[in-house]
């Protein structure tokens, strides 16, 4: 039987002339990529957060390079990024041997790139569009809901909110009305109407309620009944309607426009997120996180506060044009953006929007559905007089719009405003309540055929290729 042989372990044989930490580097290694990408970035941003003065800092290109290679190592934990510099030789051929400690990590992360964060990535994509890699010509759209670190049972609710407020109001109006009554000679403590009562209001007819007390007692008539009515609607003032409002008023400013948030997360707003595993939906305090791609580099993130994608959109548009210059000159997403705010705008950009409807497969696969003549879309139309003909023969005219306004405050958004046109039908017998219409369905065939042409067909084709949220 042969005797097993080994190849010999040098561990601690001493070495003449150490290696190189950059020859352990392959040359097709990821840290290379990365240090070549900071190293052709402007580090003017970086170095306008330091103050200057003290002790020497460590170089902020190399502490950029450690982050953005943590970070894309799946590395977040700054006592575990002060651990790689020690023992990943990526870190330190990039610390050139010098350790970090975890302070100093984050004192770079929370002082330094944080300011200067946005601006930051806007250099990154500009180095990847000096290589060529983006080009803006399409961009991919999608989103995701990512759930805030908020209890779910800290929810509050602006209906509920309204509905507190104003019995709230109510209850303070008839209580001061009451006092009113009992003597017309001082002047009225409640204001004209239950809706004009507040904070501020309250406190006023706190200090008369209060001095009116003080008066009573000095002319010794503080055991009548008026004196004490004015003794109960001040500790009631004290102790439940003045904190009362106040935390509703707080509570209107924080909704900013939404109609829910999160008492331990006030930014974030309740949404259904995807179902468990079980298929129950959830309904959790989260945010709308919009991501645009190309060539599977992600060109622009924003933050939204609206659950859904329609209205998430054209802010987050707005927010690449001012970020790199301009927008795509086309532009791929999903049925969930497809709405007729969304159209106009990319029309009026001069960007081709390959974006579908909700309705574009039924269209595309559903003929009976797609040829029926009580659609509205497969009426004939009169451009000259704005009028549908009906199957039946009748001209329905177009008699005025509906405006719908929808505004929403908070972080990467903006006040919308979406005009929905629709014919209001006199009568038609066949086709009773079934004759609105919107801009949206002026069109829909030459939307279904430039979403079908040459040009549309490769986009909607590499939407699987894209980095999914």
């Amino acid at each position: 039987m042969a005797t097993p042989r080994f190849k010999p372990c040098a561990q601690h044989q001493p070495m003449l002339l150490p290696p190189s930490v950059e020859e352990l580097i392959p040359d097709n290694a990821f840290v290379r990529v990365v240090d070549s990408i900071v190293d052709g970035m402007d580090r003017s941003l970086l170095e306008s957060t330091y103050p200057g003065g003290g002790a020497p800092a460590h170089d902020p290109s190399m502490m950029l390079k450690v982050v953005l290679f943590c970070y894309a190592s799946g590395i977040y934990s700054s006592r575990k990024i002060a651990a790689a510099t020690r023992e990943n030789v990526n870190l330190m051929w990039l610390t050139g041997m010098r350790p970090l400690d975890h302070s100093t990590v984050n004192r770079f992360r929370s002082e330094r790139i944080r300011p200067v964060f946005e601006d930051v990535f806007s250099e990154v994509v500009a180095v990847l569009a000096d290589a060529g890699h983006i080009t803006l010509d399409t961009y991919f759209l999608d989103g995701t809901k990512i759930e805030a670190n908020a209890n779910k049972f800290t929810f509050v609710w602006k209906r509920s909110t309204d509905r507190y407020q104003d019995a709230l109001r109510r209850k303070v109006h008839a209580h001061l009305e009451a006092i009113d009554e009992m003597n017309d000679e001082e002047g009225a403590l409640a204001p004209g109407d239950p809706s004009e009562v507040d904070a501020g209001a309250i406190r006023y007819a706190a200090d008369r309620i209060n001095a009116r007390l003080r008066a009573k007692l000095e002319a010794g008539e503080g055991g009548d009944a008026e004196a004490r009515e004015l003794r109960r609607a001040a500790g009631a003032i004290e102790r439940d309607y003045l904190p009362r409002m106040d935390r509703y008023e707080r509570q209107q400013a924080a909704f900013a426009g939404r109609k829910s948030f999160s008492k331990t997360d006030p930014d974030a707003t309740f949404m259904r997120m995807k179902d468990d595993a079980m298929g129950n939906g959830q309904l959790k305090a989260g945010y709308n996180v919009q991501a645009g791609t190309e060539n599977q580099f992600i060109v622009d993130t924003t933050v939204h506060q609206r659950p859904g994608d329609t209205a998430c959109a054209i802010p987050h548009l707005e927010h690449v044009k001012g970020r790199v210059g301009r927008l795509p000159a086309a532009l791929v997403a999903d049925a969930g953006y497809g709405s007729e705010e969304n159209y106009a705008y990319l029309e009026g950009e001069g960007a081709d929007a390959y974006v579908k409807r909700s309705e574009f497969f039924r269209e595309c696969r559903n003929r009976k559905w797609r040829e029926d003549e009580m659609r509205v879309a497969n009426w004939a139309y009169d451009e000259g007089s704005d009028a549908y003909t009906c199957p039946e023969g009748r001209a329905l005219a177009f008699l005025g719009e509906s405006m719908r306004v929808e505004r929403l405050a908070g972080r990467c958004t903006r006040p919308r405003q979406e005009d929905r046109r629709r014919p209001r039908v006199r009568w038609c017998r066949r086709v009773h309540r079934r004759g609105r219409q919107d801009r949206l369905r002026r069109g829909p065939r030459s939307l279904r055929r430039h979403l079908r042409a040459g040009s549309g067909l490769p986009g909607r084709g590499r939407q699987g290729l894209r980095p999914r949220l």
